[in-house]
């Protein structure tokens, strides 16, 4: 086997890992400025700041995604359903999408890495339902302005049967 020198030299297989281990450093990262903020300044602080950082990162992230991938402005639900595919949750996390006729489609986070994670050494679900808020309808905005977006349950509250959180999002015509 050939000595890896730079990612050229990466394998399909290996890029793919690749693209894993870059999600996990950046969620990684992620939690570790949370927790860091937590404990200086409180929860409540910590999910104002995160929820500031997150309006503008959904947005960086839909807009590079729409360029990577080549999407238009006003792609609809068929634009926002492949661009979901793409974030970096989604090569983390288990993912579903399904379309509910032709101007909804719900996305639901089947496992999450930090839910599952926390449901594991026993601590309650972590409380990402206004940061959610703003970074699902952040990010489905970005990708068409059309598109609104409901939350159908993210922890605080109860999650559904089979999945953590649940979005609905809508293509106002």
């Amino acid at each position: 086997m050939q000595p890896i020198k730079d990612i050229n030299d990466l394998s399909k297989e290996q890029l793919i890992e690749f693209v894993g281990s870059l999600s996990k450093r950046w969620l990684a990262h992620d939690g570790l400025w949370f927790q860091a903020v937590e404990k200086k300044y409180g929860m409540d602080a910590a999910i104002e700041a995160d929820a500031a950082a997150w309006e503008k990162f959904t947005v960086i992230e839909a807009n590079r995604i729409k360029q990577f991938l080549g999407l238009p402005e006003q792609g609809g639900l068929e634009a926002l359903e492949l661009a979901l595919k793409f974030r970096l949750y989604a090569f983390l996390n288990k993912q579903e999408i399904i379309r509910v006729g032709s101007d909804k489609l719900v996305f639901r986070m089947v496992d999450c890495r930090v839910q599952s994670a926390r449901e594991r050494k026993n601590m309650p679900f972590f409380p990402c339902k206004p940061v959610g808020l703003v970074e699902y309808s952040g990010f489905a905005r970005a990708i068409d302005s059309r598109i609104t977006t409901r939350c159908i349950c993210c922890p605080p509250d109860e999650p559904e049967q089979g999945c953590y959180c649940a979005w609905e999002f809508t293509l106002q015509e």
